[in-house]
């Protein structure tokens, strides 16, 4: 739960005073060519800024108080219910390499995650993606061909909601790996609830086009 800060009329004021002696030493410094005027208009346009943010604030913490009063008020065994907790993570099937500028080379990899809750719906639930590609014909030390981190805020704009498939759409570019198209990649998630702090893992073997 989110805890905003409002921010107290006494420091609103001792900014404004600071902000004011500024302006007043300033007047003897390197700021003589700019008007008294239009200093006082700077001041007054922010003091209404720091206030509008000050009411934008306060209107936020009276929501968060109306929803904790709401949850509390809740039985316990209602409140677990009502999280929309993950079951699992599944790499979609539509996740391959492909050809972004159509020269004939895959320099594209693009991941179909999907969180399915545990009625068996696919949620925007937010976390951390931990990803890996290998090709596990290669030998031990030369298997992992790379790995990437999607942080949350990332993460958060990866959602893709379409007619067929709703799910996070991971996109990388791999076009300066050597990856061989005759022979079958695997794919590795790992995928940080941050609602929960668990963490659920899939892999998909993204198989080679027959010639």
């Amino acid at each position: 739960m989110r805890t905003l800060t409002i921010i107290p009329s006494t420091m609103l004021r001792t900014c404004l005073i600071a902000s004011v002696l500024a302006v007043t030493a300033g007047c003897g410094g390197t700021d003589k060519g700019v008007p008294l005027q239009d200093k006082i208009q700077s001041l007054t346009d922010e003091k209404a800024q720091i206030q509008r943010q000050m009411e934008q604030t306060k209107a936020e913490n009276e929501q968060l108080k109306k929803q904790n009063k709401v949850l509390a008020a809740l039985p316990d065994e209602v409140k677990g219910q009502n999280l929309s907790d993950i079951e699992e993570v599944k790499i979609s099937r539509l996740t391959n390499l492909y050809d972004k500028d159509k020269d004939g080379q895959d320099e594209m990899l693009i991941i179909y995650v999907q969180p399915i809750d545990r009625d068996g719906d696919v949620i925007k639930a937010p976390g951390e993606v931990d990803v890996e590609l290998w090709d596990l014909e290669r030998e031990p030390g030369e298997a992992k061909l790379g790995d990437w981190r999607i942080k949350p805020e990332e993460l958060r704009k990866l959602w893709f909601d379409a007619v067929m498939s709703t799910n996070y759409r991971l996109t990388f570019d791999v076009g300066e790996m050597a990856i061989d198209p005759t022979e079958p990649l695997t794919v590795k998630v790992a995928f940080t609830d941050y609602l929960t702090g668990k963490v659920f893992k899939d892999q998909y073997v993204i198989k080679p086009l027959e010639k």
